[in-house]
């Protein structure tokens, strides 16, 4: 991993720690990946249990190096370990490797969190594609949200079928999909109808569907998909018709710009900016 990920984090763990805490890192930065991985585990017997909140700056400064990246909101414990990780010597692959295995192997649930919240900053990144998307069939519900959401690591590795499954899960278990980095960039056709499937099943319980959900569908409408969005226009709930009309404008069918046309505030809303997917983001 790049000295300057490492410095960065070790800038916001400095700022955060107190002396005695900061001191004690610091004796295990240069230590053994033996002496490493067990200051990995017994980090939340030297540190707080403080959540780190960083200011802009810091947020901008951690999204240049890796886009999507950033760990407000992490508990220091978290992010000490990352921090550990990325003093793991990389030079020899194999022993790299096995080192992270090992740490992965016997993990308790907040260590896994950590490791799956590393994975943006660990080297040979291919290596770890099967434990983050067997991370997605996770039940632990914090080890699932560690590779699914605010995580880049996803969306830059994950072939199609792994990232509709991730998405897919997240909708399923009612998180807020906008938190999944790269969620538009990686929208596709077979997501779009897999998402129409789901809607037709819900409304046929009787159940509602988040209004989110349709941000993934319309740069892939079609006459088969025109039905849900007149559903979504018909509904008594101002976000389903919110959503009906952004998702038209993003589309370049033309039965959805003639269906948005017959919705004029809706439609104003929409081609002002005064509506965007922000707004329903919850």
């Amino acid at each position: 991993m790049p000295d300057i990920i490492k410095q960065k984090l070790w800038e916001i763990l400095d700022l955060n720690t107190s002396g005695p805490e900061a001191d004690w890192l610091q004796s295990r930065a240069a230590a053994s990946p033996m002496d490493l991985m067990t200051a990995f585990v017994a980090a939340p017997r030297f540190l707080s249990k403080k959540i780190i909140a960083l200011d802009k700056d810091q947020k901008w400064a951690l999204n240049a190096e890796i886009s999507g990246f950033s760990v407000d909101g992490w508990s220091l414990v978290r992010l000490a370990r990352v921090w550990f990780l990325t003093n793991l010597d990389a030079s020899d692959k194999e022993e790299y490797v096995k080192n992270i295995e090992t740490l992965f192997d016997t993990a308790e649930m907040n260590e896994l969190v950590a490791l799956y919240a590393a994975l943006p900053v660990l080297s040979y990144p291919d290596q770890w594609l099967f434990r983050a998307t067997d991370a997605v069939r996770s039940n632990m519900g914090f080890v699932f949200d560690a590779i699914a959401l605010h995580n880049p690591y996803p969306a830059k590795h994950f072939s199609e079928l792994a990232w509709n499954q991730l998405v897919l899960k997240t909708i399923f278990n009612d998180k807020p999909i906008h938190f999944i980095e790269g969620l538009e960039i990686r929208a596709n056709e077979k997501l779009a109808f897999t998402l129409s499937d789901f809607a037709h099943e819900r409304w046929a319980a009787g159940r509602s569907v988040p209004a989110q959900v349709w941000r993934l569908a319309g740069k892939f409408f079609n006459q088969t998909l025109m039905p849900d969005i007149q559903h979504l226009f018909d509904s008594e709930k101002d976000e389903d018709k919110k959503a009906a009309a952004l998702a038209c404008n993003d589309s370049s069918f033309p039965a959805a710009q003639y269906l948005l046309a017959k919705y004029t505030d809706l439609e104003k809303a929409v081609k002002s900016g005064a509506l965007t997917w922000a707004d329903l983001e919850h």
